[in-house]
């Protein structure tokens, strides 16, 4: 990120703390509309919403867009938008919205550039759009693009009747249930030929005539296999096939006799398999059951989601088109920043990043030029990035930061106590059985994520690298097979999600260490394998990722296969470890989090200090999440189950507890006893860290076994969602619902969560506390100012009562001070407490906005049970002080870390006057050592501002 002097007359808008909102159908601009005057007096100066953009109809969360050029009707469309920013601006607000640069939603009909793809193939005006490998190995696929939408085999589909042509005026289209799929021009030809065939011999001759020269049209159209047609010749066809189409319906209209020829067509083709066949046949797609997409998918997705195509970003003309109503949208003034989805999936994120600030800079006015060189970005942009553990984000991308998965791990490890790991791994090893260590269940879960949801992808790039080899005298040998091997080994050996080489041979610090560790271990698992491939493949492929060409032409064929490996490697790192290893390795769940890694027991306050110093100097503009609608739990979910950490004996005698229930309530099932014991132990963490806090259990079996199931399915070992098996399921619904209607264990469940949940509570607000007054820009996941105890979507996306936390607010407003603060830990479980942090914290920030902005951080020494640090600016002063591991320190005497709770430690406080945000009250600090009883008299945490 680049800090230096504006333009005259410009200030780059910068969000002090954002407040993000879900948009679909039921909650839309006018529902966000309504939020915003509790959000202002809340303290966000920004709202940061999910994607606006047109997507599939009824949408959940808006990631499958259709039409990046326009507004989602379903939320109101422009007109609603227009109505939201205007109310927003009235207020001093900023909208930030999410952006979705990598992908398109391609469901059922409703994305029309991929509709024209399909209908026109190569020939198509957007075929350009669309990451499409048009000459994959399969000679069947030359040309085509597989289209996996069948419910069964195609030849099942096809007997069934379920696949049938159809006319509505003059398109043709073939209809699979609901789905109508667009036919090719020739095809259609072909269509009007038996109709031709059809017609009485009585039919007037200019009638056969317009008939045949609609047919003969087509002939003249360039050929939909061509992929190097002039643009204008795209829209010619595309014009002409619509002139076709207009020409079929007004001969239909014209004559009855046409009518009935065309509807005698279309009932003889359906009753007939072979000439349907043959029709099917003759498209630009491939119909396939949706189970063959693994292995011979041909169009790039999003991880594994055959109803989300990947875009050729790079491609400057889809850049243009993508976000041109961005920036008109920036140009009105209707938006001030944008996040961007799954950045580490594009071709070349850095190149897109600069495209992305000029684009802006023109939006705004500015030259593009001056503003990437000289001064500060011009649009606010964090990206979805997730770092693994000691991975810094490239200091010269052109954004403000991340979207704070990184953030939210470092400080997520904070509340979980390091020095139990021995025990607490002992605890989950005896219970469940499993010796594998995470790093284990990581690479096991990427070669199956290749193996079974991806490997249509991993044969591309090989398909490409054999190519390479073949011009190659020293790696011609390499069979496809061989280099296929080597690809998957070494991208789970890959030590981060992905690399940054660029097109010209630039890269980022630390690429070529990272490429060289992920050969050097993927020679370590093929020794271990028996050596089943020659070393020397992973020296070529080595030589090929580091771009160590033998001449200029040959480095940039290496290149191209570099830049679309380093697009898979991301993919397969998020569902080998977020979507399958998170799910398996259980030992303690609330380390089981996106950015996170479970293998690290904890955060230790020097490295959590470390990474809030380095993020003040080089990222002060980055998110920092704490919840979010991706997390694997809600933050204060993740804040009960790290008490567990402390308590590993206690966790071990409940579980004894509760095994004879457990075990009476599985089943015997041909491929063993379900539920296993490693998902009854996933469930039993969840059962606890879910639990709600006012005791309301109406809908908790309901929300666990949804949970159980989307988890099971995830962790792919006894059931998934590729090969569902439907008496394991049952068998882990019976469990839920046994334990949570059995008396017995709900008892001691709640008599767990009673001695627990305060701690979990304490957890959950110091982390809050710190999050909003740590060096970045604090995020509010909608609904998380109060207790969010939520699980994985679609649980965290559940409506947010509005209406009862700005009543909670009001009565915060009105009788603020020491006394309320002091009553609200009385009645914890509602959530107020949770409200007064995050209203006083933010109100703080609004009050010295230069401080926390541009404040330095320093950590201060408190002792291994508090989170402190001071934030010093141009004379102004702010220490926080977080309490953690408070079971421990107060030996689970008292349920809140204040006064007596500290004994005789201290922490360092520099002299002065100084007022607690969260409470009023006001401390004098004379000595450099303070009393932490006295700081902490009357309440559990301290955002102190020295007057």
């Amino acid at each position: 990120m680049r800090n230096g002097a504006a333009p005259d007359g410009f200030t780059p808008h910068l969000p002090a703390a954002t407040y993000r909102l879900q948009l679909h159908r039921d909650f839309d601009f006018a529902a966000a509309r309504r939020t915003l005057p509790y959000l202002k007096r809340l303290g966000v100066t920004d709202v940061y919403l999910s994607p606006i953009w047109t997507s599939t109809p009824g949408s959940t969360h808006g990631y499958d867009v259709t039409d990046h050029a326009q507004i989602n009707p379903e939320l109101g469309g422009l007109p609603g938008l227009r109505r939201l920013s205007a109310r927003a601006r009235e207020l001093g607000l900023g909208l930030i919205v999410d952006f979705v640069p990598n992908h398109m939603g391609i469901q059922g009909g409703h994305n029309p550039y991929w509709e024209d793809v399909l209908r026109h193939g190569q020939a198509s005006r957007y075929a350009h759009f669309f990451d499409i490998s048009w000459q994959p190995l399969k000679r069947a696929l030359e040309g085509r693009v597989l289209l996996p939408v069948l419910g069964d085999q195609y030849g099942r589909v096809l007997e069934r009747g379920e696949l049938q042509l159809e006319r509505v005026g003059g398109v043709f289209t073939l209809r699979y249930w609901e789905r109508a799929l667009p036919m090719s021009p020739r095809s259609v030809a072909h269509v009007l030929a038996w109709v031709q065939e059809a017609l009485p011999s009585g039919t007037d001759t200019a009638t056969r005539a317009e008939l045949a020269s609609i047919r003969r049209s087509v002939d003249n159209l360039p050929r939909s296999t061509s992929g190097d047609l002039t643009d204008t010749d795209r829209v010619i066809r595309a014009q002409e096939v619509e002139v076709m189409t207009r020409r079929v319906q007004a001969l239909a209209e014209a004559s009855g006799a046409v009518r009935a020829a065309l509807d005698a067509t279309v009932r003889a083709v359906n009753a007939d398999h072979a000439r349907l066949d043959a029709l099917v046949s003759e498209q630009n797609y491939r119909l396939a059951f949706w189970k063959v997409a693994a292995e011979e998918i041909n169009y790039r997705r999003f991880f594994d989601i055959n109803d989300l195509a990947a875009l050729r970003m790079e491609d400057p003309r889809v850049f243009a088109w993508a976000h041109a109503t961005l920036f008109e949208l920036l140009r009105e003034g209707l938006v001030q920043g944008v996040r961007l989805d799954h950045t580490d999936g594009l071709f070349d994120p850095a190149g897109y990043f600069q495209s992305l600030q000029a684009g802006a800079a023109n939006a705004l006015g500015l030259d593009p030029v001056a503003a990437l060189r000289d001064g500060p970005l011009p649009l606010y942009v964090v990206a979805e990035k997730i770092l693994e553990p000691g991975e810094v984000l490239p200091d010269a991308w052109a954004i403000h930061g991340t979207t704070g998965y990184d953030f939210l791990a470092q400080l997520n490890g904070v509340f979980v106590d390091g020095a139990n790991e021995e025990e607490i791994s002992a605890v989950y090893r005896r219970f469940t059985g499993d010796r594998s260590s995470y790093g284990e269940h990581l690479y096991r879960g990427k070669h199956l994520i290749q193996r079974v949801s991806l490997p249509g992808e991993v044969n591309v790039l090989a398909e490409h690298l054999e190519r390479l080899a073949e011009a190659d005298l020293h790696a011609r040998d390499f069979t496809l097979s061989t280099l296929r091997a080597a690809i998957r080994e070494v991208i789970a050996s890959f030590p981060v999600y992905r690399t940054y080489i660029r097109a010209d041979g630039a890269r980022e610090p630390g690429d070529d260490a990272k490429i060289a560790h992920a050969i050097r271990d993927a020679k370590t698992q093929n020794r271990r394998a028996g050596a089943p491939l020659d070393p020397s493949v992973f020296d070529y492929l080595h030589a090929v990722l580091t771009l160590k060409a033998p001449d200029a032409g040959t480095q940039e064929a290496y290149a191209d296969f570099t830049l679309k490996f380093q697009q898979l490697t991301g993919p397969v790192t998020a569902k080998g470890a977020e979507d399958t290893a998170f799910y398996r390795y259980a030992r303690l769940l609330s380390l089981n989090e996106v950015g996170g890694d479970p293998a690290l027991f904890g955060t230790p306050l020097r490295t959590f200090h470390a990474a809030a110093a380095a993020r003040a100097a080089h990222w002060p503009q980055a998110m920092l999440a704490g919840s979010t609608h991706d997390t694997k739990r809600g933050e204060d979910t993740r804040a009960r189950i790290s008490v567990l950490s402390e308590i590993p004996q206690t966790w071990a005698a409940y579980l004894s507890r509760w095994s004879p229930l457990i075990r009476s309530l599985e089943t015997e099932l041909d491929l063993g006893r379900a539920p296993t014991t490693a998902d009854a132990f996933v469930l039993l963490q969840n059962a606890l860290g879910a639990y709600p806090l006012d005791g309301r259990t109406e809908d908790f079996a309901d929300r666990l076994s949804a949970y159980m199931l989307k988890a099971a399915r995830e962790a792919k070992l006894r059931t998934s969602w590729a090969a569902p098996d439907s008496d394991y399921e049952e068998a882990l619904d019976a469990l839920v619902r046994g334990l949570i209607g059995n008396d017995t264990f709900m008892d001691s469940l709640r008599e767990l969560h009673g001695r627990i949940s305060p701690y979990g509570a304490q957890n959950g607000l110091s982390a809050a506390l710190v999050r909003l007054s740590a060096p970045g820009v604090p995020d509010t996941y909608q609904g998380s100012e109060g207790w969010n105890q939520s699980l994985v979507d679609p649980d965290n996306r559940r409506p947010v009562d509005y209406g009862a936390l700005n009543r909670t607010l009001g009565r915060l407003e009105r009788g603020a001070g020491p006394a309320l603060a002091g009553r609200l830990l009385d009645t914890f479980g509602d959530g107020s407490v949770k409200v007064l942090v995050t209203w006083a914290a933010l109100k703080a920030r609004a009050d010295h906005p230069e401080l926390f902005r541009h404040g330095s951080y320093h950590a201060l020494e408190a002792g291994r049970h508090v989170v402190a640090f001071r934030r010093e600016h141009a004379g102004q002063l702010a220490v926080t002080v977080a309490p953690r591991l408070t079971l421990t320190l107060t030996r689970e005497q008292r349920p809140w870390a204040t006064a007596e709770a500290w004994g005789n430690r201290q922490i360092t406080l520099p002299a002065g006057t100084y007022t607690n945000a969260l409470t009023g009250e006001t401390l004098r600090v004379r000595a450099a050592r303070t009393p932490l009883a006295k700081v902490l008299e009357n309440f559990p945490l301290a955002l102190l501002i020295r007057q």
